[in-house]
């Protein structure tokens, strides 16, 4: 037998080092080539590290959330053979610096928050272990902890999937009582049906109304690591000012739907996001030192003649800007499918890397959500974001008479360095034209 050690890649790029977002594997488990093994992040993307040979997992280089340097040790296999290593597998010693037990528990405590761009680490829930249709404890009632059970240490986090958890919650059951069968003493269901069976005493009383005491302590890591560093970055570095208009989108909304009741079995559907990206490109003409970057350590602005729109792309694990590369050559229905494609591929994290980075320009909106007033946080290093509140019915003054039309308010920030109010404001007034009269959006 022979040891075989898998070092993180060189990634490119002038990527010294990356973090390790999810474990594949686990201590002692067989693994296969080309199986994957473990998760990293660079700034702009996951990248999926592949086991190279068959073997057994006996060594692995760090928890979920650290850094690693390129060409660290990442895992370490017992395989047939020599290995790549002089080493004995009996002497050979733990890469890891924190105990595999301690690695496994931040993976399970921290794949909540990651779960979106990466894939999960979670060993699949057997199907014994899936919540019954029928709970035994009936759910306005607790659950009293018997003296004979043996907590856990003061600290001591049990594992438990989210679904378990929430259902303890509601039971009134404090998981650090509950033995876990699973492995590493995870906590299933079928644990929490024996506990509440055997070892607990179901009493009258109100879940909702007991005294909670839990706390979780959930790492920051991964991709809500990167969102947070960004937007710190973004709100230190860039002085915002914002700027909101109404628009009056009652014919815009009316084209929509007629466009969509003629092409749209055909063509596919339109929201409303691909007109104001039309709308985006033409006002940018106008305005070109709005579709930039400002290069604050250089002292440059660059300005675009392309206009690489970031599409805000809300996902499980946070918010990502996605790029749909050159907007101003798609028409309606290429950048409907565009911003489609890139939105999911940002939910499931298959987007290739040139296409989450190098917008020169981000559009945001929480649809339905989007309330009435917004202040987004421009993409650094970008001068420009314009959002998109919520439409609304509302009675309006139009040639005298009170009439019903759908509103819609744009919240948009700016860069206040490089881009003037009266330039900030004739933007957002050249975009509101041509919503409102939406030929425009097809006069070149």
């Amino acid at each position: 037998m022979g040891i075989y050690v898998i070092r993180v890649p060189d990634i490119g790029e002038g990527i010294a080092e990356v973090e390790l977002v999810a474990w594949h594997v686990a201590l002692g488990e067989s693994v296969k080539e080309d199986q994957p093994v473990a998760d990293v992040m660079t700034d702009k993307a996951t990248v999926e590290i592949p086991c190279h040979v068959h073997g057994k997992v006996i060594a692995l280089g760090a928890a979920v959330g650290q850094m690693i340097s390129v060409g660290a040790e990442l895992i370490r296999l017992e395989v047939e053979g020599e290995g790549n290593v002089k080493e004995d597998a009996a002497t050979a010693a733990p890469v890891a610096t924190a105990p595999a037990h301690a690695a496994q528990t931040v993976a399970a405590t921290a794949q909540p928050e990651v779960k979106s761009e990466v894939k999960q680490s979670e060993n699949p829930v057997k199907p014994a272990e899936q919540a019954p249709k029928k709970q035994s404890t009936p759910p306005n009632r607790s659950v009293a902890r018997a003296p004979a059970a043996q907590a856990r240490k003061e600290g001591e986090r049990p594992l438990a999937s989210p679904s378990v958890r929430r259902r303890a919650l509601d039971m009134g059951v404090d998981l650090r009582l509950v033995h876990g069968s699973g492995p590493a003493g995870q906590i299933s269901h079928a644990d929490l049906d024996a506990f509440a069976a055997g070892q607990g005493q179901v009493v009258g009383g109100h879940p909702q109304y007991v005294e909670r005491h839990g706390e979780e302590a959930i790492p920051v890591i991964g991709l809500r690591r990167k969102i947070a560093q960004k937007m710190q970055e973004a709100k230190r570095r860039i002085p915002h000012f914002s700027y909101v208009e109404e628009v009056d989108v009652t014919e815009l909304e009316a084209l929509r739907q007629q466009l969509n009741k003629l092409h749209g079995a055909t063509r596919g559907k339109l929201t409303l996001l691909p007109f104001l990206a039309r709308a985006m490109v033409l006002a940018l003409r106008q305005f070109p030192q709005i579709n930039a970057r400002y290069d604050d350590d250089a002292g440059v602005v660059t300005r675009f003649e392309a206009v690489h729109l970031g599409v805000a792309a809300q996902t499980d694990g946070g918010l990502m800007v996605p790029v749909l590369r050159h907007a101003e050559s798609l028409d309606l229905w290429a950048s409907a499918a565009g911003i489609a494609r890139v939105a999911d591929g940002a939910k499931t994290g298959k987007l290739p890397r040139e296409e989450l980075t190098g917008s020169t320009i981000t559009l945001t909106s929480l649809g339905a959500l989007g309330g009435i007033v917004s202040t987004p946080v421009i993409n650094h290093p970008e001068v420009a974001i314009v959002g998109v509140n919520r439409m609304v019915e509302r009675p309006m003054l139009k040639n005298g008479q009170v009439v019903a039309r759908q509103l819609m308010n744009l919240s948009s920030s700016f860069d206040h360095r490089v881009v003037d109010g009266m330039d900030a404001a004739q933007f957002i007034q050249a975009i509101r034209a041509l919503l409102e009269t939406p030929a425009l959006l097809f006069v070149d």
